[in-house]
């Protein structure tokens, strides 16, 4: 069913299945294939493609080149259904490439809302993205890699398969991530390497000082001093209060740790 209200160019190719919202664009040469529905007022700008069962949220926007729904490149894979799902507000610039989900990891990829994906980024099969998610140009997402909320990356980073990567963390361009990303943190290197607190992106969430402040002693003992996690924590208990942020950062390092090589979700 197509909205009255849709825009749709002579020359863009639609399947007869195609569920599309009030107010959407789609732009020339652009081809959306069976089970695909597209939210109100989102705009593919020209030469997309949304190549099978996929659901877009509303008010996407999606550049020239950007291919959605093609099938994982997973060896195991054997042609079950499965789908990419994307919510509400994201900016998909040129040449992002989004794959479905497999078997092996609930048979869905899903992005949340207001991220932006610059040029060329790569989203691999059964990839959780939450919200407000920012990649630069050419990041690459190994399958199953998960992105809490809030979390930046600079360009041509490479994410291990089933990495997790915590959220309000940072990660520097042109690094190798092979580990999960702590919560709060900037992370960059290769290997990666913890350097200093997140504070510019902390900052702008409106974190207090107090619980900057913490997370700064928290860096220095864990990842400048390598005192070991418990008894970190520990010291820093005796100081005063953990605040719910230090909970979190705590409960994330160690399922990292007791993870498959720091990776909490590898089997």
């Amino acid at each position: 069913m197509i909205h009255p209200t849709a825009k749709i160019h002579p020359t863009a190719v639609l399947d007869p299945s195609v569920e599309v919202g009030a107010d959407v664009e789609i732009g020339p040469h652009c081809v959306v294939g069976p089970n695909v529905k597209i939210g109100a007022r989102s705009r593919l700008i020209h030469l997309v493609s949304i190549v099978q069962n996929t659901e877009l949220g509303e008010e996407n926007v999606l550049y020239p080149g950007v291919v959605i729904g093609a099938d994982p490149q997973d060896r195991k894979f054997a042609g079950e259904p499965s789908w990419v799902k994307v919510g509400n507000h994201n900016e998909l610039r040129e040449h992002v490439t989004i794959h479905r989900g497999t078997s092996g990891g609930g048979l869905e990829t899903r992005i949340g809302d207001h991220c932006l994906l610059m040029a060329g980024a790569h989203i691999a099969h059964d990839c959780v993205l939450g919200n407000y998610v920012t990649l630069a140009n050419q990041v690459l997402l190994g399958g199953h890699t998960v992105f809490e909320d809030h979390v930046g990356v600079g360009g041509h980073t490479a994410f291990h398969h089933f990495t997790t990567v915590g959220r309000f963390a940072f990660i520097g361009g042109f690094t190798r991530v092979a580990r999960d990303v702590p919560p709060f943190m900037i992370t960059e290197g290769s290997p990666s390497k913890v350097r200093t607190i997140n504070k510019v992106g902390l900052r702008r969430n409106d974190f207090s000082e107090e619980t900057m402040q913490w997370m700064k002693d928290a860096h220095r003992l864990l990842f400048f001093e390598g005192v070991v996690r418990e008894e970190a924590f520990e010291r820093l208990a005796e100081k005063g209060p953990i605040p719910p942020e230090g909970e979190y950062l705590f409960q994330f390092m160690k399922r990292s740790e007791e993870g498959h090589h720091g990776r909490a979700l590898q089997p």
